[in-house]
């Protein structure tokens, strides 16, 4: 395989490496959730960037996860079911990594974002045949 499929193979497994991450982690004694919903926005950000370019479209250098599904969207509208799930897992780019005053995620807030990834992993998938 060469070009933007050989691409997109290299964004998918560094996808799966982020799920490996959450698998190991609810394997643990104590789960840090936070880890949890980090490593599942960033799965889906590499299934969204992975699907830009295996279509030839130019990456978009960001974090969020709705901005990358609108330029996938372009691609295949029938993405646009994905919309509440990258809305809720971009919230954890950034703040799950940092001390804030935020909301500290806990189990169901950890489990409904490795719903969430998963989602969009069935339907990238699907969308690339794979």
């Amino acid at each position: 395989m060469s070009g933007p499929q050989s691409n997109c193979a290299a964004w998918l497994s560094k996808a799966e490496n982020d799920l490996l991450n959450i698998e190991n982690n609810l394997a643990a004694a104590r789960v840090p959730w936070d880890t949890v919903c980090f490593h599942a926005q960033q799965a889906a950000e590499k299934l969204l960037k992975g699907f830009l370019v295996f279509h030839g479209r130019e990456l978009i250098h960001t974090h969020d996860l709705i901005a990358l599904l609108s330029a996938c969207v372009q691609v295949n509208p029938s993405l646009a079911k994905l919309q509440q799930d990258c809305q809720r897992l971009t919230y954890y780019a950034v703040a799950a990594r940092y001390p804030h005053d935020f909301h500290e995620p806990n189990e169901e807030d950890g489990r409904e974002m490795i719903e969430a990834v998963r989602h969009v992993r069935t339907e990238i998938l699907s969308c690339l045949k794979l």
